[in-house]
C-alpha cells in the first residue's frame, strides 16, 4: 500500500506541473534544494511537518489540505482555480505588439491544432483542460497575428478570436465579469483589423454576453442587431458560413431581453433565430455554434426561464426531443439541464430539480461540481429537498465540495 508522505509527493508533482513550474525555481520558492524537492515527490522523504505543507501548498496556490486530503484533492483536480482565473487575467494584460521581439514566427497551423482543441475541450465542459492552455496559447495566437505573411492574415486573426472568446467564456463561467468583458472586447477589436464579418459576428456575441454580465443589457441588445443588420446582407451571398452566426445573434438577443423581463422583444428575436434555425437545420453544427432548430428551442426555455415563467418553460422543454438535445455539445446540454433545475425549482418541484442537477452533473461534471451558478441551485436544494431526492443533493454537494 501506498505510504500518506508518497501520497503527498505525487501531489505535490502534480500541482507543480499543472502550474507550470519548473523543480528548480520551485525549490527556491519554498526555500529548498532541487534534491530535497525530488525526494519529496517520489516519496523517499516525509513531508509531514506542518509549516513546510503550509510554505508548500503556498507556493503551488492550493489549500493545504488539497496535499494532505484525498478526497480534497481530486474535487482540486477536477475545477478551474482562483490561480488559473489569475493566469488568463495575466495574459490579457500582456500587449505583445509593444514588445520588440526576435523570436521566429510561431507555426500557425500548431497554434490552430491547439485552439481547436481547446475550442472542443470547451464544448465538452473540460474548464480545466481549458484554463491550464489557455494563458500560453494567448501568447502564441498575438504572436502569430504580427508574423504570418498576408496570405494568412485572416486565419490567424480567426484564431486570436477565437481564443479571446473562449478568455471570456471561461472569465464568465467563474464570474470574473468586468475581466471577462476586456477579453471579448479584444476579440471584437482582432475581428476589426480584417474587417471579417464571420470574426466579427462571433466576437460580438461574446461582447454582448460580457456586457450583459455587468447589467449593461440595453447596450448588449443594441451591439447584437447591430451586427445582425450589418451582416444581413451577406448572409444571403454566405449562408453556409453566416447564417448560423446570424441566427445566434439573435438568440443572444432573446435571452438578454429575457433578462430585462422585456417578453415581447424576447419573443420576437427567439422567432427571428427559428427562422434562421428552420433554414439552416441539416447543418447546426458546422461552426461550433450547435445552432439549428434545437438550439433554438431550448434557449426559449431559458428565456421563459429568466422572465420567471417557470410553467410555460416546462411546457416548452416537454415538446423537445430528449435525443435532439443529446446531439448537442455537452457545454449546451448542461445549461438546458441547469435551466430545467431552476424551472423545476421555481414551481416547487425540488424532487425534479434534483434529478435534473443529477443529470446535469452526468453529462458535464464540471458544469455542476465547480461552477459558482451550480453551487447556489445545489445550496438551494440542500435546504428544499428529503428522501432520495435529498440523498442526491448531497452525493452532489459532497463532490463538489459544497457544505450540507
Amino acid at each position: 500500500m501506498e505510504q500518506p508522505e508518497e501520497r503527498i509527493g505525487a501531489r505535490v508533482r502534480y500541482w507543480r506541473e499543472r502550474r507550470n513550474l519548473k523543480r528548480k525555481p520551485f525549490a527556491d520558492m519554498v526555500g529548498r534544494s532541487t534534491s530535497w524537492l525530488d525526494k519529496i515527490e517520489s516519496g523517499e522523504r516525509d513531508l509531514s511537518r506542518v509549516p513546510v505543507i503550509e510554505r508548500v501548498a503556498e507556493a503551488l496556490g492550493v489549500d493545504p489540505a488539497v496535499l494532505t486530503d484525498n478526497n480534497r484533492d481530486q474535487r482540486a483536480r477536477r475545477c478551474v482555480d482562483v490561480c488559473e482565473v489569475q493566469a488568463i487575467r495575466r495574459a490579457l494584460a500582456v500587449y505583445s505588439g509593444l514588445r520588440t521581439s526576435t523570436a521566429g514566427a510561431t507555426d500557425l497551423e500548431a497554434v490552430a491544432r491547439q485552439a481547436s482543441h481547446l475550442d472542443h475541450a470547451w464544448n465538452m465542459s473540460r474548464f480545466a483542460v481549458v484554463a491550464r492552455h489557455l494563458p500560453e496559447l494567448m501568447a502564441e495566437a498575438q504572436t502569430v497575428v504580427q508574423t504570418v505573411p498576408e496570405a494568412d492574415r485572416v486565419a490567424a486573426h480567426r484564431i486570436l478570436v477565437t481564443v479571446y472568446r473562449l478568455a471570456s467564456s471561461m472569465l464568465l463561467k467563474f464570474e470574473t465579469n468586468d475581466v471577462a468583458w476586456l477579453a471579448a472586447d479584444r476579440a471584437v477589436h482582432a475581428a476589426m483589423q480584417i474587417d471579417d464579418t464571420w470574426s466579427l459576428a462571433r466576437a460580438t456575441r461574446s461582447v454582448a454576453r460580457a456586457m450583459t454580465s455587468i447589467h449593461e443589457q440595453e447596450q448588449a441588445i443594441a451591439t447584437l442587431l447591430a451586427m445582425a443588420d450589418r451582416m444581413r446582407a451577406e448572409v444571403t451571398g454566405n449562408a453556409a458560413e453566416l447564417l448560423p452566426l446570424h441566427g445566434m445573434l439573435y438568440l443572444a438577443a432573446s435571452i438578454t431581453a429575457a433578462g430585462q423581463e422585456d417578453a415581447g422583444l424576447a419573443r420576437e428575436m427567439h422567432e427571428a433565430a427559428l427562422a434562421s434555425a428552420l433554414i439552416y437545420q441539416p447543418h447546426y453544427n458546422d461552426h461550433h455554434t450547435f445552432f439549428g432548430v434545437t438550439n433554438t428551442q431550448i434557449h426559449r426555455v431559458s428565456a421563459l426561464v429568466r422572465l420567471h415563467e417557470c410553467p410555460q418553460a416546462l411546457a416548452f422543454a416537454a415538446m423537445i426531443s430528449p435525443r435532439a438535445v443529446a446531439a448537442l455539445s455537452a457545454e449546451r446540454q448542461a445549461g438546458y439541464l441547469l435551466d430545467l433545475t431552476k424551472a423545476h425549482a421555481g414551481v416547487g418541484d425540488y424532487r425534479q430539480a434534483a434529478r435534473m442537477l443529477g443529470r446535469a452533473e452526468q453529462v458535464a461534471p464540471e458544469e455542476v461540481r465547480c461552477r459558482p451558478l451550480a453551487h447556489g441551485l445545489l445550496r438551494s436544494l440542500l435546504n428544499n429537498t428529503t428522501g432520495e431526492p435529498g440523498k442526491l443533493a448531497r452525493r452532489i454537494a459532497e463532490r463538489a465540495g459544497v457544505e450540507v
